[in-house]
Parts: structure tokens; sequence; C-alpha cells
């Protein structure tokens, strides 16, 4: 995915632009560029490859002239080294057209090949300045940049963001929208344009949806939409519930470490206002009828990532809770492997960003084959609540850095909502029974934050195995997604070798990898679960014999595993299937201070974005 912002209005666009693609840069940052229409008749542009700050020294050089008008881009390559050549903006041969663009023009060969024939010489390997070159042979046809875009757009395929800037249209900026991220921001006397709403939050907190295949012109009067057929098209406007605070990072060395503090915060929030007076659980936008729900009798969620060792967790949550059966499902798999669906299978599908592609591909499958979608999402206005029948948002606030810590929390505890508000319907438990799940729930940020309290320990662990470079991680029940999670979290960061393990399975091949001083992380199940937690300890036994180096995560007042384990990182005790909601945390503690020993970038971990907008 990539970072874009357009802007028309009274203010120094390239300020604006650089402000808001400093917001945005945790969704790209091989390069970035700018192009300006200073006035009638004039474009310029600058762009550099790496990171955003490369091309603000450029611009302290170049000092591009003042204009009121423009758009930009932090890229995360796709087609084409992340090089200066393939940096965005992409111009067309006279100058006056430019274009950046996020997503993959699936056709671009097709008509690279034809613009070719015609004599246009092309000089990056992007598919992207394919756009611009059509542009501005279509600018010749009709002047008008909407109209131009308009007929552009109906010859692409694929999914892509096009925001476009020309010489000869100098007050308007035009975006425009298929299956790839788009928002516009409404000001007074200005618009904006971001691929999300950070990308202008600091000048107003207004926000327009807009909907698959339409096209956005933006003047500093006010905005037109039409669909890719011309049409009029409606448009849904909403307001932004955070500000720019939220995106700063607030003291913190990292966005990673102040999203890890804000957990305690991001799952309160994510609790508040679930009941209504009767103590009922209540969900915000569950468009679903008791009737609907009443007759599921298969779940599938369908998720990416870290969304989807949330997925994994639910499974538990749901099949215990509710007794429904329940399948997880990579989304990128999902709608290639020809799955069974029918009305009375309800897809869940998980994304904090709303974008996910694979994720959306899946949506648009199940509802082909007439399922209803429940999506669990971060950010209202995106496009996988959209095209959902029903919503939980998470309420996490922004999450900045690449790798989800609050997210992945926020979602798990989302799906624990859903599990309750299934048993509800279906009347397998009493509201009693589910209150008092609820009360466990509102007990957990204070948790989490007495999980906080060991970052130093977590520091230090870090410090003593920073030379490692094999991590294994092992869990049994809801422990084994958090391993999967916690493994993840560590090749994501600091670029080592990280597998999770399903404990049981160690004897089964796994085992094999352990040598001298293998760190091995173990989440060893509360005392509750006596069976899994005394096969568990066995499997630390089995792994210290061969010489493994052993950290055990395990519940306060449990010593079964103190002759077993060279590390003990104490969890608060929690009920045995909210164990996830404590146990993740240390491990995300670690996986950023072994990072930050290595000298790598915790926000912006190499050859990663924060959401994965193509397929």
């Amino acid at each position: 995915m990539c970072g874009i912002v357009g802007y028309v209005g009274s203010k120094n666009a390239q300020e604006v632009i650089v402000g808001g693609l400093r917001r945005l840069e945790y969704r790209g940052y091989d390069s970035a560029g700018v192009a300006l229409v200073p006035s009638a008749g004039e474009l310029v542009s600058a762009k550099k490859a790496g990171k955003l700050a490369n091309l603000e020294a450029v611009l302290d050089e170049v000092g591009l002239p003042a204009a009121h008008v423009g758009i930009g881009h932090t890229r995360w390559a796709t087609h084409g080294a992340p090089n200066d050549v393939n940096a965005h903006p992409h111009l067309a041969p006279t100058g006056k057209v430019a274009v950046v663009h996020n997503g993959i023009i699936e056709n671009f060969l097709e008509l690279r090949e034809e613009l070719e024939n015609n004599g246009y010489e092309f000089l990056s390997e992007t598919d992207s300045e394919t756009v611009a070159f059509l542009l501005e042979q279509q600018l010749a046809i009709t002047p008008d940049l909407t109209e131009a875009t308009r007929v552009v757009c109906e010859r692409l395929e694929g999914a892509f963001t096009l925001v476009i800037a020309s010489a000869d249209n100098p007050d308007v900026v035009v975006g425009a929208r298929r299956n790839s991220p788009l928002v516009v921001g409404l000001g007074d006397g200005e618009n904006f344009l971001g691929s999300d709403v950070a990308a202008f939050i600091e000048h107003t907190k207004t926000a327009v949806e807009l909907g698959q295949d339409q096209i956005v012109t933006l003047s500093a009067d006010g905005i037109s939409v039409i669909g890719f057929d011309g049409s009029e098209a409606e448009t849904k406007t909403y307001t932004v519930d955070w500000d720019v605070s939220a995106a700063e990072k607030g003291g913190y060395d990292w966005f990673m470490v102040k999203e890890i503090h804000e957990q305690p915060t991001a799952i309160a929030d994510t609790l508040l206002g679930r009941q209504d007076a009767s103590g009922r659980l209540q969900l915000d936008e569950m468009r679903l009828s008791d009737g609907e729900l009443r007759e599921v009798d298969k779940i599938i969620i369908v998720a990416a990532g870290t969304s989807f060792y949330a997925g994994m967790v639910a499974k538990y949550a749901i099949e215990h809770w509710t007794r429904i059966p329940c399948e997880v499902e990579l989304a990128s798999e999902f709608r290639y492997r020809d799955p069974i669906l029918n009305r009375n299978t309800l897809i869940v599908t998980i994304s904090q960003s709303g974008e996910t592609m694979d994720t959306l591909m899946a949506i648009r499958y199940a509802k082909e084959q007439r399922s209803q979608v429940l999506s669990i999402c971060n950010t209202n206005g995106s496009t996988i609540p959209r095209e959902s029948d029903a919503v939980i948002y998470t309420h996490a606030g922004p999450e900045i850095a690449v790798a989800s810590t609050k997210g992945f929390l926020s979602q798990v505890l989302a799906c624990y909502l859903l599990a309750l508000y299934l048993a509800q319907v279906k009347g397998v438990k009493y509201l009693d029974e589910i209150g008092q799940i609820l009360d466990q729930l509102h007990q957990i940020p204070a948790a989490v934050e007495k999980v906080l309290e060991q970052g130093e320990a977590m520091a230090s662990l870090a410090e003593e195995l920073k030379d490692s470079k094999s991590f294994i991680f092992l869990g049994r029940h809801v422990g084994y997604p958090v391993a999967l999670e916690g493994a993840l979290k560590l090749k994501e960061l600091a670029y080592l070798h990280a597998e999770g393990f399903a404990a049981g399975e160690l004897k089964h091949g796994p085992i094999a990898v352990i040598d001298q001083g293998t760190p091995v992380f173990t989440i060893v199940p509360p005392r509750a679960r006596d069976q899994l937690q005394e096969k568990i300890v066995s499997n630390i036994q089995e792994v210290r014999a061969r010489g493994a180096f052993t950290i055990a995560l395990v519940e306060e007042g449990d010593d079964s595993v103190l002759p077993f384990a060279d590390r003990v990182i104490r969890l608060p005790k929690v009920a045995s299937i909210l164990q996830p909601l404590v146990s993740a945390v240390p491990l995300q503690i670690f996986a950023c201070e072994l990072a930050t020993r290595l000298g790598h970038d915790v926000d912006q971990p190499r050859n990663l974005a924060k959401s994965v907008t193509v397929e």
C-alpha cells in the first residue's frame, strides 16, 4: 500500500502535503514525492527514494514555488525497484499532468505496449506511469480533467487509487478509486484527499466516504463525486473521533512502544457501551437480525497476518460459548479453494485497516454465495465495513506502527464480544453468565497495566538474547495462536528466524531444530486447565533436556515450571480463555526491545507496509 495526499485551498500546499505524508509514512517508505500547481500552465515536482526525510532535504534544497494546489505520495514498491525514477508522482511527457497511485494496474503491460507504439517513451518500471501517459493522451481530446480521468479509468483493470493534478486544470485535484482506499476531508475554503484520515486530521475532522468506482473532483469551494459511468454519486459524511495528538508519539521513542502502552485504553474503549440498561449485550452496527443469527450453523473467520491469529483465538471462544462450528481461513487462500458456503454460513472478517485486499475479495466472494458477512475493524468508513452486513468496531484509535499490537488485542476482544452476543441470541448462555464474563473482560485493562510494569525485565531479557539467531515459541489451546503471534512479531521487527508451534507437535518434527542455547518461549496455560498445564510442563522439560534456553510465561502463583525454566515471566491471573489478552503483551515488548538493540527501525520494518491493499 502507499500513502496519498491531495490538497486544494488557501494554505501552503507543500506544507500541508508533507505534513500529511509524515502521518502516512507507515503506509510505505520506499520513496516519496510531491507535485504542485503554482499557477495556470505550470506544474512542478520533486521526489526521492528512501524515507520522507530524504524528500524534505530535496525540497529544502530546490525550493519549489509556493502553491495552493498539490498532491503527494509515499511509496511501498510493487512494480519497479524503490529508486528515484520509480518514485511518485509520475509526470506525462509534457510535464503538465502528475499522477500518484496506490494499487496495481493489472493490464498495464498491454496499455504500455499501445502507448509505446504511439511513440511514448517510458522512464520508469512502474505501472503508474502508464496512467499519466494515458491521461495526457486523453486530455488532448477531452480537456476537462474529471472527464479525462473517467475515460481513462474505464480502461484500467485491477485495484487502484489515483490522485491527479494538471497544469491546465489549476484549480482542482481529481481522485479516483477502485478496490483501494481514498477518503475526502472537508474544510473551510479548503478540501483534502488522503489514503486515510490521518492525512488531513490536523486540519479537519469532517470526512466523506468514497464508494467503489467513484471519481471525486476537489476544489477550494467544494467537491463533486461521480461514478465511473459518469452518473452523479451519493456520498456519506462522518466525523473522525480522534485528533492529531493520537497520531503523534507522545514522548515515546517509537509509535509501537506508545501503542503497546495504549492497550489498556484500547481494550477499555472497545468495551464501552456494550450493555444496555437491562444488562443485555449490544453491538454498535449489528445490522443482522436475531432471526438471521439464529439460523447460523457454521462460522468461517477470514483474515490475514496478525488478524488471522486473532481469529484463531476467536475459534476457541466461539465454539466454547456458542457450540457453533467455527473454521479459520487465510484470506489469500479462502476463495481459491472453492469453500462450501450457504445462507446459514456467517463469514467473519478481521482487518485493522478495513482495506486488506485479500480480505475484501473474500467478502465479495462470500456475498456472491449468499452468505452473511460481519466484519471486525478499527477504521470507520473503510471499504470492508461498508461492504459487510454488520460491523464490530474496535475503537482502538489509530495504529501507526507497522507491526500490530493494540490492533491484535482489540480484535481478540471484539471476537469475544461477538461470541458472547451469538450465545445470547441463540440462548445457549444466561444473561448472568454473559455478565460475569463481561465483568472479567472489564478487569483486563488493569491486568495489562500490570504486565506493562515488566517492561524493564523484558528489556533485560532482550539484551541477554540479542546474539541469538533462532527463536521458538510454544503454546497450547489459546496459547498456540499467541505463540504464532509472538514469532511473527520477532520476524517482523528483528528479521530473525522465529517459529511458533502447538507444543504437542514438538515430537512430530520441530524438536529437531532445538540446539544448545536456542531460546524457547512457552505460554503456560493457567492452573485451571490442569491437564494442559501438565503436558506443557513436560514440553518444557523436553526442550531443556536438549539444551534450550527456556522462558516460561506463567500466571502468578504457579510455581510448577520453576525447576525447568531459565527465566519466568509472570502473568496476572485471568480466565483461561482470556489469557491471550495478557500473554501476548510481553512478547510484543520483547520483540520491540530486541529489534531496537539490533539497530532496526521498529515502526517501519523493512519490506513491510501497514496494510496490504493489493493481492
